[in-house]
């Protein structure tokens, strides 16, 4: 099934087997799933995928499970790519395309990454896995940890969204709040995953996850008929999402699946100004970023004050032209409604920052009305309704009675 050989540090160049349980390299770099890819470049064709699972499953040589009955599925990925030209004639490109992840299971993209972590836990014989959240993440395992049968302990930060609180609490895992940050929260799994022998899932702590996300790529190319968009737009926090789209794209070409020389869409980091460390360190120039201290945003998922992955957030902004961009709050908030105003779609507050991004790159001539692009929407905004405030009238009887009057009238009139 999988054509998996073995994970590689992309620091060091160390290996590890991938028959037994991995966190990170002796060096402190996450470790990186590789593939006999020649193998699949020769068995694996994009005409094979015709007939193929709706699902990310449909990927399966270029994922790390090897046997089928170690699968655990909900029916997560291909998710829709949706056109959205009302919404792309209002920031300037006409050509602008969301995929809509708050459709995977638990309703958010990190089912992808849930998905391919707790099949391989399950296959390498793991029985309790334990992780920091900043909320849709812990939801996400939670559901996968129950369908397998493993143990599933979670912490996250005390003003997290209460629906991923819920989720957890629904599907049985241990949750525990921190009053802090996802930082905090993963200081205190690292001690208990190790005095108790639980296995520590944090971000790019696992190295499967990445593996699931990367399918968004995948898709992305096979949505588009193997033609490439210009520019692909991800909010980050712990940047797994682009991280595995650049690994896609690297694997894509290698096996031959995109044109050797085929442009590359533009990888576009956006953050949120009360927590930018991608961005500030994209601006200097610097490979790694500094802690963000006193981060703060609504927008949880994004709200990570320092990634592990951050070098390689950079290099795939970097290699493939891409910038990284933050935007304010109440720039994310209005976003919200502009999206759900003009195409019908109530999307996450993270997924709002990418579109509230989409002016600015524009006016800064980053991106332009020619150009096909693609922003990552990565959770249902129907997780965040405290975000939407209301402020509704309230009818009297009589003015309800008119209201229902006049509705009757109207029906008559059709």
């Amino acid at each position: 099934m999988s054509c998996l050989t073995h994970l590689e540090c992309p620091k060091c160049g160390k290996t590890y087997d991938v028959d037994k349980p991995q966190t990170v390299c002796a060096c402190g770099a996450p470790l990186l799933a590789r593939y006999d890819l020649a193998a699949v470049g020769r068995k694996f064709k994009r005409d094979d995928l015709k007939g193929r699972v709706a699902s990310l499953w449909r990927y399966r040589e270029l994922l790390p499970v090897n046997e089928d009955r170690n699968v655990i599925s909900l029916g997560e990925g291909m998710t829709p790519m949706l056109a959205s030209s009302k919404l792309g004639q209002a920031v300037g490109l006409p050509k602008l395309y969301i995929k809509d992840e708050g459709l995977n299971p638990t309703g958010s993209f990190k089912a992808r990454g849930a998905a391919v972590g707790v099949s391989k836990a399950r296959e390498l014989g793991i029985r309790t896995v334990a992780m920091p959240t900043a909320g849709n993440a812990g939801g996400a395992w939670a559901a996968y940890a129950a369908k397998a049968g493993l143990g599933m302990y979670v912490v996250m930060p005390i003003d997290a969204p209460d629906l991923p609180k819920k989720e957890c609490v629904a599907s049985g895992a241990v949750t525990y709040l921190v009053k802090g940050l996802i930082s905090d929260a993963g200081k205190i799994v690292g001690q208990a995953a190790k005095a108790q022998g639980w296995f520590d899932a944090s971000t790019l702590k696992e190295p499967y996850r990445i593996e699931g996300k990367k399918t968004m790529g995948l898709e992305i190319a096979e949505q588009f008929d193997w033609e490439l968009p210009d520019a692909i737009l991800y909010p980050t926090g712990g940047g797994v999402g682009i991280i595995g789209i650049y690994k896609a794209l690297q694997e894509m070409e290698t096996i031959g699946w995109i044109k050797k020389g085929q442009k590359w869409p533009k990888l576009i980091s956006v953050q949120a100004e009360g927590c930018s460390p991608i961005v500030k360190a994209y601006r200097e120039g610097k490979n790694v970023s500094e802690f963000h201290t006193g981060a703060q945003t609504l927008a949880a998922g994004i709200r990570v004050p320092k990634a592990l992955g951050d070098f390689l957030v950079l290099e795939a902004v970097r290699e493939t032209g891409g910038t990284a961009i933050s935007v304010t709050d109440e720039e994310i908030l209005k976003t919200m409604r502009l999206v759900a105003q003009t195409e019908g779609m109530l999307i996450c507050p993270e997924g709002a920052a990418a579109v509230a991004a989409l002016p600015h790159l524009v006016k800064q001539g980053l991106l332009n009305a020619g150009e096909r692009v693609v922003v990552l929407n990565t959770g249902s905004g129907l997780k965040y309704p405290d975000l939407i405030a209301i402020d509704l009238p309230v009818l009297e009887k009589e003015a309800q009675l008119e209201v229902a009057a006049a509705g009757e009238k109207a029906d008559g009139a059709e």
